[in-house]
């Protein structure tokens, strides 16, 4: 199921390069590496912190079931999941942070005006004003 944020960064992304996010990962792995890479890295990045925030909450959520009891073994287990959900929470933000900020700093270009047709005369540069030969006092 796409989160929120990264469902969210991939729409902006999509709008600034004008086409949908698969076809722009698969444009990127023909070119070299540029901003469009590094942009689908950090929603790539994004992606799986969100996918690990869900990962850890459901183990949680498994570990403090009502009818389960916490014995002193998994103790340890439900200290380390929380610490592993705060640590994907992290990520996802300073991701979300990062990514938001470059996009931020982005627009999307218009296309350039038409060239003139190849047969249309080339219009000449205006003229240099003359220049005097004889030396000033």
């Amino acid at each position: 199921m796409p989160h929120s944020t990264s469902t969210e960064i991939a729409g902006r992304i999509e709008d600034l390069y004008g086409a949908p996010l698969a076809d722009l990962e698969a444009h990127a792995r023909d070119q070299p590496p540029g901003m469009l890479a590094a942009l689908l890295g950090m929603h790539a990045d994004l992606a799986l912190a969100e996918r690990s925030i869900e990962y850890h909450r459901d183990q949680l959520a498994r570990l403090l079931h009502p009818e389960r009891q916490i014995t002193r073994p998994e103790v340890s287990h439900l200290l380390d999941g929380a610490r592993r959900l705060a640590e994907a929470v992290a990520a996802r933000d300073a991701q979300t942070k990062s990514v938001s900020a470059v996009l931020q700093s982005l627009t999307r270009i218009s296309a350039p005006a038409p060239s003139p047709p190849a047969s249309a005369p080339p219009v000449p540069a205006p003229p240099r004003p003359a220049q005097s030969t004889t030396r000033s006092r």
